[in-house]
């Protein structure tokens, strides 16, 4: 874990009690571009591994949560396919710090309000550590994706979309 003084949020704190290994990674945060793809530029990281976590509501099923490589969309189609849903859209932003605890551009699959079930795009396979949200703007969790997988139950799917 880094040596500097970052203060661990709710999802450090689940990764340290389950003993996975991580690095919390700080940097400064652009109120005006909170993408993922920012995110990358300013880690100088591939973009390929800064991921997003979007939020879904599903027809059938309720909420669910997509791990996303930072520069793509999802189709919604294929997600309500792959979630066992009619339909699915993403959740209104004002919705996601009630239904997370998590606010834009700070959420993280890791320390929801409540486990949702999770679906991780499977190109994080190709690296050794991917960077995710901490759960606060301005810091990155870089993980091992298998680490992530395994605690957090995600299911791997393949996304048919590029950003």
């Amino acid at each position: 874990m880094s040596k500097n003084k970052i203060h661990k949020t709710n999802a450090a704190r689940i990764l340290d009690l389950h003993k996975i290994n991580y690095t919390l990674i700080s940097y400064e945060v652009d109120e005006n571009d909170l993408s993922a793809v920012h995110v990358a530029e300013i880690l100088g990281e591939n973009i390929r591994q800064v991921f997003k976590t979007l939020v879904l509501q599903g027809d059938k099923t309720g909420y669910f949560v997509c791990v996303v490589p930072g520069d793509e969309d999802i189709e919604l189609k294929q997600m309500a396919i792959i979630s066992k849903n009619k339909k699915c859209d993403l959740i209104p932003m004002k919705s996601l710090l009630n239904l997370t605890g998590y606010i834009r551009g700070a959420c993280s699959p890791i320390g929801m309000k409540k486990l949702f079930p999770t679906y991780i795009e499977e190109s994080c396979l190709h690296f050794k550590s991917i960077y995710i949200s901490a759960g606060q703007r301005g810091l990155q969790i870089q993980i091992n994706p298998e680490d992530l997988i395994k605690l957090i139950h995600a299911e791997v799917f393949r996304n048919t979309v590029s950003g």
